[in-house]
């Protein structure tokens, strides 16, 4: 083993204990004394870009490129570093170019897909397009076409018993993730009523985990269905194990996000094969039969942007429940600092030209405000320097923003106690981070648009009955968040009741929410078998 591999599982384990500045001192060492060496520096690069030091990161890669320009994961790592910070254009550029170079290279053929999520500049038709060459790319390297998997009866003898439908879940986040935080409970009602002899309907579950962490998540989930770590083993062999569980329905939960098995899908190992939960577009796959959304999510007219059939879940798309450790709700802060507090908990990548307008014209209309951001990639100084100096170019004294690093899941949800009103970005809204900030009592204001993931917030705001937050422009959406700062009684008390809206709403609602996600599988079941 490489001398500086002892030195990078102690930056490692530096940074896993959030103790930045000696992790930096190692990372430095290591540079020093391996300068020459493009691994050493590509993994410390890696590592850095990892817990949101994107500037020392990219010229990690840049270095490690002007030691091997062939050294193709430099240029990978410089394009996700562009993406982090909001610099879509420069990782477009880099990703295509990569593409080419590397064709068939699946994680980079998925980092292209996502990261043109992030970006407003990219048409849907554009979108749609680089979906659909993906799903082409994935039937050819999985030797399709292949013909859906047979279809059983269920029939199970003379008596007329039915037996379970088996639904397969595959993903690399069945843990302390978003996609895990959503799914769990879920997963915990359909497996037990799975074992309900009274229903008529019921569901045995599987979990195909492809992902690495194990944690308190993946605990609980490992113990309320059929676990299986497939994080070793290849897409046929995968395939190969879905068929001898005689999976009925399979769900992917990752989309083109990391860790993404989507590629066993072209293999076709299920006869019903849909897309829910860790993704916000189409897949590109013909193979997938169906995308899991609403009607808010998807209203009449999206069906131009999927390859596959939109079903809309009558409860909703999502389903949330707060983390165990989740504080109670803190008093209203401006009613103490007798300054209006807006926040965003959002990833920096979320940012763009678009929303520094409109959120500069927020505190611009608000005069006694100031505005909090949060992430990771917030311990970057020129990054920091950069969004300062985005408001101070549309009016905004700096001094009015605040910028916060990573913490804790448990410290980021007391951070709350800080904000008034939050801010959500566009077209990439939040997801769970919204769910979070309302579970906290603070209200969301959003901006929906013309791709689902810009109406996630829109939805969750629909479920709950707050759409009064809801704005159709960037002109109502300043005037939103102006309403709500101008009157302190009725914030206060709508941040001591938001918990209760949503408790008694559809969002939080786990059992009906799993009746009729179960109910969605068995439809499709049955439809596709009459077809």
């Amino acid at each position: 083993m490489p001398p500086w591999k002892t030195l990078l599982a102690m930056a490692i384990s530096q940074a896993n204990s959030a103790d930045f500045i000696m992790m930096m001192a190692t990372c430095e060492k290591i540079i020093a004394e391996h300068t020459e060496d493009p691994a050493a520096v590509l993994d410390v690069g890696a590592l850095l870009l990892n817990f949101g030091f994107i500037s020392r990161a990219t010229d990690c890669f840049k270095h490690v490129l002007d030691l091997d320009p062939q050294k193709w994961q430099s240029q990978l790592n410089l394009a996700n570093a562009a993406c982090d910070a909001g610099q879509h254009g420069v990782a477009l550029d880099l990703y295509s170019d990569l593409q080419t170079k590397q064709p068939n290279h699946p994680m980079i053929r998925r980092n292209v897909l996502v990261s043109q999520q992030y970006n407003p500049n990219v048409s849907n038709a554009d979108l749609l397009a680089q979906a659909k060459a993906w799903g082409e790319w994935a039937i050819k390297r999985a030797n399709g076409p292949h013909a859906r998997a047979a279809m059983e009866s269920f029939i199970q003898n003379a008596t007329g018993e039915r037996r379970s439908l088996r639904v397969g879940y595959v993903s690399a986040d069945l843990c302390q993730h978003t996609v895990g935080l959503f799914v769990k409970d879920v997963l915990k009602v359909h497996q037990s009523r799975g074992r309900n002899v009274e229903a008529t309907q019921t569901a045995e579950v599987f979990a195909y985990s492809s992902g690495s962490v194990s944690d308190w998540v993946s605990q609980e989930l490992r113990a309320s269905c059929s676990w299986r770590d497939v994080s070793m083993i290849s897409d046929e062999a995968l395939a190969r194990l879905i068929r001898k569980d005689r999976i009925d329905v399979l769900v992917d939960l990752s989309g083109h996000t990391a860790g993404s098995r989507l590629t066993v899908f072209a293999h076709r190992p299920a006869p019903v094969q849909v897309s829910w939960l860790g993704y916000f577009a189409t897949t590109g796959l013909g193979y997938i039969d169906a995308v899991l959304l609403d009607e808010c999510h998807a209203p009449e007219g999206f069906e131009e942007q999927f390859v596959e059939e939109i079903v809309r879940l009558k409860g909703g798309r999502l389903c949330y429940q707060p983390v165990p450790w989740a504080p109670e709700v803190s008093p209203l802060p401006s009613l103490k600092s007798g300054l209006i507090t807006f926040g965003s908990f959002n990833n920096t990548g979320k940012l763009n030209t678009e929303v520094f307008d409109v959120w500069a014209k927020v505190l611009l209309a608000v005069p006694n405000s100031r505005l909090i951001l949060k992430w990771r990639t917030l311990v970057d100084e020129p990054l920091c320097g950069s969004i300062c100096k985005a408001f101070e170019n549309r009016g905004v004294n700096a001094k009015r923003i605040e910028l916060r690093t990573a913490s804790f899941h448990v410290d980021v949800l007391k951070e709350y106690a800080d904000i008034d009103i939050a801010l959500d970005p566009f077209p990439f809204t939040g997801g769970l981070t919204s769910c979070e900030a309302l579970w906290m009592g603070v209200p969301v204001v959003t901006w929906p648009q013309s791709r689902v993931v810009s109406r996630q917030t829109f939805a969750l705001l629909s479920a709950i009955g707050h759409t009064a937050w809801v704005a159709q422009d960037a002109q109502s959406y300043v005037n939103i968040a102006q309403s709500l700062s101008e009157d302190l009684v009725s914030l206060a008390k709508v941040r001591g009741q938001l918990r209760q809206d949503m408790r008694t709403s559809s969002l939080m609602d786990v059992a009906e929410f799993t009746r009729g996600l179960e109910q969605a599988y068995w439809d499709l079941y049955m439809k596709i078998s009459m077809c």
